[in-house]
């Protein structure tokens, strides 16, 4: 995510206490972001109507159709966020993206906890997600490096998985071990590009725009990571 707002002062031209105060805003945001995660996919998780629908919605073209409503939202809530100068819509677009985020993942971590009768799954997932997270994220801070170069390679690789996740849908293949672990890396780099952003692009009122450009490659490196975890057992 870029940001357009006009005559901002980026965050780089500004005092080292101004940019420390605004990663703490960034980063409180994300992991505010991550609790209301957590909420709502408790509410969910406790309708077995939604459950039973979202569990519906898991194969071939139906799937499809949830990624396209969420890859939409996604967009949309994007928008809002980077254009509109209003922080009631920043957040509202933040809290939209949690939700559908929320919705999408349903499934997943339905069948994570029936498989093994625990939360233990989730639990290890979530654990290595976020030092990996953190690790990553520290690589642009410590080395304060420009990783903006990485934009096209992520635009590729982000068509060429839709491209095989559409295939395995119409054709029922499993895309298996290894397409998660590339997809780990394609998170991990879109962890570098958005912290890069962080750092490099951004303005200093942004960090609602940043926190959810973090959120979305936090939650892509969760679901993948997870995907690993149960593949193992």
């Amino acid at each position: 995510m870029e940001n357009t707002f006009q005559n901002k002062i980026l965050l780089s031209e500004t005092t080292d206490q101004v940019r420390v105060d605004f990663y703490k805003k960034t980063y409180a945001h994300v992991a505010g972001g991550v609790l209301l995660f957590v909420l709502f996919e408790y509410l969910l998780l406790q309708s077995s109507a939604i459950v039973e629908f979202m569990l519906s919605m898991t194969q071939g073209y139906k799937w499809l159709i949830m990624l396209g409503g969420f890859m939409f939202i996604t967009n949309y809530a994007e928008s809002i966020a980077l254009k509109s100068a209003d922080k009631n819509m920043q957040y509202l677009a933040y809290v939209i993206y949690i939700l559908a985020e929320a919705i999408i993942f349903v499934p997943l971590l339905y069948m994570a906890i029936v498989y093994t009768e625990s939360y233990a799954l989730i639990q290890q997932a979530a654990i290595v997600t976020l030092g990996l997270f953190v690790g990553i994220s520290s690589v642009v801070f410590i080395t304060k490096k420009d990783f903006s170069f990485l934009k096209s390679g992520l635009t590729v690789g982000f068509f060429i998985a839709m491209g095989l996740i559409v295939a395995g849908a119409l054709f029922g293949f499993n895309l298996g071990l290894w397409f998660s672990v590339g997809m780990c890396l394609l998170a991990g780099g879109a962890i570098l590009y958005q912290t890069s952003n962080l750092v490099n692009k951004y303005g200093t009122e942004d960090y609602i725009p940043a926190a959810l450009g973090l959120f979305a490659s936090l939650m892509l490196l969760f679901w993948y990571v997870l995907q690993i975890f149960m593949s193992r057992d």
